[in-house]
């Protein structure tokens, strides 16, 4: 099952759980053995050698789990400790597992014994409760609840360790696969960056893919802190038109110019290429330093955007130099710990 995004979390018969930020995954449970898989069928067992075992000990023969692999460390979350898994090196996975152990919180439970899948959500919530109640790290169960109250509070509260907001069920819905009956709730707010390069859409050059963010540090420095990207082909093709006249001696004075020299012959940006890109040109264009866009975006993974944020407007009334990290909210830290202890 998949989520919609809403602004507001809906009142009524509704289970609600954290949005957690890791991978989704599947776990099949059989006899003899146990195989991790992602929502999109891909294998997951030789990246999480150490989930695999400890689930296999852990976990009741014949049954399906639905759930989110993730990593947690003193700060929270880490995002980015779990794209390091995805590496082809088994020697560099088995270094990884040791060093930055991940860990399986479960929030559905689709077979044990028998198909649960058409069974409403508060019953299989239940069974899930059941199975589960005793259950030891690795392995967890989501914390979940009735009260839109304490959603709320979950949604200020854990975003402090790394989550990335509430999902809200219907109680009596079934498992559907692929269909979107689930909302999802994010955390939002807004900042203002500074346009320092685009993509071109995979469509050719007379159309713009996304656009590439920079923020200023307290050193003076333009960081590259992600891309907005949701724009209509109308809108594509006439950002190519209007930012054409800023590609003109961009890169003369650029501040990520040598970013450009270091990878010459693909004018690549340092770091984009990734096992997710799955081949996608990640090629970029720099533009002069003029441009200054207001975007949303839901939460921070380090010094970037941890998803694309979205483009809301043009601000001509700004300097770049004054799109700064300063003018992001702070998010107060909280003890993953406590999400599974269910204080306060």
């Amino acid at each position: 099952m998949l989520a919609k995004l809403a602004d507001q979390l809906p009142a009524g018969d509704y289970l609600y759980e954290p949005k957690w930020d890791g991978f989704r995954a599947l776990v099949f449970r059989g006899d003899k053995d146990l195989y991790i898989q992602s929502r999109d069928a891909r294998p997951l067992d030789r990246y999480f050698p150490e989930l695999h075992d400890a689930l296999l000990e852990r976990l009741p023969a014949n049954c399906v789990l639905d759930g989110e692999i993730v990593i947690a460390t003193a700060g929270g979350l880490d995002f980015d400790a779990l794209q390091l898994r995805l590496h082809p090196a088994e020697s560099r996975v088995a270094k990884l597992a040791k060093e930055t152990p991940a860990s399986f919180v479960a929030f559905d439970l689709l077979f044990f014994k028998k198909d649960l899948r058409a069974d409403a959500q508060a019953g299989r919530r239940a069974a899930l409760e059941k199975l589960l109640g005793d259950a030891k790290p690795p392995l967890y169960l989501t914390p979940a609840t009735l009260d839109r109250k304490i959603a709320l509070d979950w949604l200020t509260r854990f975003e402090g360790a790394g989550l990335d907001g509430v999902i809200a069920k219907p109680l009596a819905s079934p498992y559907l696969p692929g269909k979107r009956a689930m909302i999802k709730v994010k955390h939002s707010r807004t900042a203002d960056c500074v346009v320092a390069g685009f993509r071109w859409h995979k469509s050719g050059k007379d159309a713009l893919g996304s656009l590439l963010l920079g923020l200023y540090d307290e050193h003076g420095v333009l960081q590259h802190v992600g891309v907005t990207s949701s724009f209509t082909m109308a809108m594509r093709k006439q950002l190519a038109q209007e930012l054409a006249p800023l590609r003109k001696d961009a890169m003369d004075e650029h501040p990520w110019r040598e970013w450009a020299g270091a990878a010459a012959e693909s004018s690549r940006m340092p770091g984009a290429q990734s096992r997710w890109s799955a081949g996608k040109d990640l090629s970029w264009e720099p533009l002069r330093i003029e441009r200054v866009c207001e975007v949303k975006y839901d939460h921070m993974q380090g010094d970037r955007f941890r998803h694309a944020a979205l483009f809301l407007r043009w601000r001509p009334d700004k300097q770049a130099r004054d799109c700064r990290y300063d003018q992001l909210e702070v998010t107060k830290p909280y003890e993953l710990g406590r999400i599974f202890r269910r204080e306060g």
